[in-house]
């Protein structure tokens, strides 16, 4: 024993291998296989893998690489790397998903949706979560400590939804195990995921920027003053707040508190503090003392929800959904209380539309809440102070601590779902170029110049607007179909027809991983699919502007398509679908543009191809 635990120790000393080298991965098929790590200086490492071998010695600081031989889809096989033995190894089809929240939506998130695909287990799709990490220094030498993990409910209940969805259809599609690597950070923008000398050459602020946080020191004084200022914050607040030990008891006397609606709480536009609100649930004899899901919507900003005194649930911002738990015993028959005490650092509390508030108690046996409430003012507070510093969302911090340690890992394809934090005007200017160098910066990383994109196109998102309108979301949409039609290697998948006016996290994340899948058959399979239509000529001729597309549409009378006048003012016109062509009569003698689905929501956009999938939104000029 002594001695075998020597030789583990020597093994491990002379040879390291990065995070994402691990049993139970999955290596692309089809292509040379890069495999790399760190040795001893000048030791010989021996890689061998269902037969094939390769032979590197480390550099003077350690480190070596080799390229193994293309080989086909099969295993389970060892992966033998001086000394260390991975077992479970597969050969199939590697995709990684990266991007921001809309990526990173978990299962959990969108289950209520997909009742009947939360089971599934499948052991030839492997799952790898790549967790945060930041570098504003240079690109970080390897990941954060992670694994391969099988498909099943427990490994996929925080994994991204999309590459849960993804990796299970093309498992069942083409026969082979698939790797589903998820880098993804939600809230981050496009800058962040780009490498510093990249940005340095085209946007020279950025870099500048990231510099200003190179300072160890002052980055880790930022967060200790804000960490220090959240707790005084925080102090202050429970020490005035007079609800607190008192406003959650069924037995508290709330009869001078102020009856409202949850979708118009107060007349004023902001409150900061805490705020309470209260409503009797009345339980009858059947439903008593049994355990039930409480749905609560969605809420902003953070919440802390009591039933009959008991907290059942605390969420600490706007975007999850509510969906707490309530224990057996604590519902009781008769008169029940709800108390949620709302905590805002800005903006007004308040309960969002078209979410689900009720009790379930199983499947089609629910309790729903009323709109009416009890409110009490608990205690106003001034502005938080000290916000400290976000890194992630810094320039180049990511792709130096979530990209650039997996490349040059072989990959068939990347799904990139990023661009709401970059919907402001200025950044949304900036955006067709951003991801232009992205996927040229990441190309060049990983290795493979022709490596493929689907990116997926923003959904449809916030108020509905009749009136033409210009803004970040389009303007972010109109970039990412530029560069997908401009780049041979690129698809767009569209969401446009499958987003949520009160939620920018939409949870039909299966139906775009369809959408995406259908992608990479032309991407990386060489399949002829018919994708997503597209413009292929405009015309104006005999007072009307014609349209030709790629594919047949389905006809009829279509929505949002709007023309410009030689002023550049954009009006609402009347289209209509006639076979592969869209015929609009223009209200004016010289149309100069033409655009299409151009809002942040454009509800029930109606233009489909005869295989069912959306036209993009787009922005044309005339000729």
């Amino acid at each position: 024993m002594l001695l075998l635990l020597v030789s583990v120790v020597v093994a491990d000393a002379k040879v390291r291998l990065p995070q994402v080298f691990q049993s139970g991965m999955v290596l692309q098929r089809g292509t040379a296989i890069p495999v790399w790590g760190q040795a001893d200086a000048g030791e010989t490492v021996v890689v061998n893998l269902n037969k094939k071998s390769a032979t590197a010695v480390a550099d003077a600081n350690g480190r070596w690489r080799v390229n193994l031989p293309a080989m086909k889809a099969g295993g389970p096989y060892v992966l033998s790397i001086g000394g260390i033995e991975l077992t479970d190894v597969w050969l199939g089809d590697v995709w990684l998903c990266t991007g921001q929240s809309n990526m990173e939506t978990t299962l959990e998130r969108v289950s209520p949706q997909y009742p009947d695909e939360l089971n599934d287990s499948n052991a030839m799709v492997r799952l790898f979560h790549v967790q945060y990490q930041t570098d504003t220094h240079g690109p970080s030498a390897d990941l954060r400590p992670t694994s391969w993990k099988k498909l099943n409910r427990e490994n996929a209940w925080r994994f991204s939804s999309i590459g849960y969805f993804l990796g299970k259809q093309l498992q069942r599609e083409k026969g082979v195990a698939q790797g589903i690597i998820e880098s993804a950070w939600g809230g981050t923008p496009i800058e962040a995921w780009i490498a510093a000398d990249t940005l340095e050459k085209h946007f020279p602020m950025y870099y500048k920027q990231i510099q200003l946080y190179q300072n160890d020191d002052y980055v880790a004084a930022q967060q200790r003053a804000a960490g220090q200022a959240e707790q005084q914050w925080q102090k202050i607040l429970n020490a005035n707040d007079p609800g607190l030990g008192k406003y959650t008891e069924l037995s508290y006397d709330d009869s001078g508190w102020t009856e409202v609606n949850q979708y118009n709480l107060s007349p004023k536009r902001e409150w900061i503090g805490s705020l309470w609100l209260r409503q009797h649930i009345h339980i009858d004899a059947q439903h008593a003392g049994k355990k039930a899901q409480l749905l609560l919507g969605t809420l902003y900003d953070c919440d802390y929800t009591y039933i009959n005194g008991q907290l059942v649930g605390n969420t600490g911002y706007q975007y999850p959904p509510r969906r707490y738990q309530v224990p057996e015993g604590l519902l009781r028959e008769g008169d029940n209380v709800i108390t949620v005490r709302f905590i805002n650092k800005n903006g007004m509390p308040h309960f969002i539309k078209e979410k689900p508030y009720k009790f379930v108690f199983g499947k089609g046996d629910e309790q729903p809440i009323g709109e009416k409430w009890l409110l009490c003012e608990g205690a106003e507070m001034p502005r938080a102070i000290g916000m400290g510093v976000s890194l992630q969302n810094q320039p180049s911090t990511l792709f130096n601590g979530m990209i650039h340690p997996l490349a040059p890992f072989a990959v068939a394809g990347v799904v990139w779902y990023q661009g709401e934090s970059n919907t402001g005007m200025r950044q949304a200017a900036e955006y067709a170029q951003m991801l232009r160098l992205l996927m040229a910066n990441w190309r060049q990383a990983f290795e493979r110049p022709q490596m493929p994109f689907v990116i997926v196109q923003l959904a449809n998102y916030m108020a509905f607007s009749e009136r033409p309108q210009d803004t970040g979301w389009s303007r972010v949409r109109e970039a990412q179909r530029i560069v997908a039609t401009e780049d041979p290697y690129s698809e767009l998948a569209l969401a446009i027809d499958l987003g949520e006016t009160v939620d920018i996290h939409p949870l039909r994340k299966k139906e775009v991983a369809e959408r995406i899948a259908l992608n990479f058959e032309r991407l990386v399979y060489g399949k002829k699919v018919q994708l997503a239509p597209q413009v292929l000529t405009t015309e104006v001729k005999d007072g009307k502007v014609i349209l030709t597309l790629d594919q047949p549409m389905k006809s009829g009378s279509l929505k949002f398509f709007e023309l410009a006048d030689e002023k550049g003012l954009y009006h609402n016109v009347e289209a209509t679908a006639n076979g592969n062509q869209i015929i609009i009569p223009s209200p004016m003698p010289n149309p100069a543009a033409i655009r299409y689905a151009w809002k942040d929501n454009p509800l029930g956009v109606n233009v489909y191809g005869k295989n069912g999938l959306p036209l993009t939104p787009f922005q044309l000029q005339l000729k």
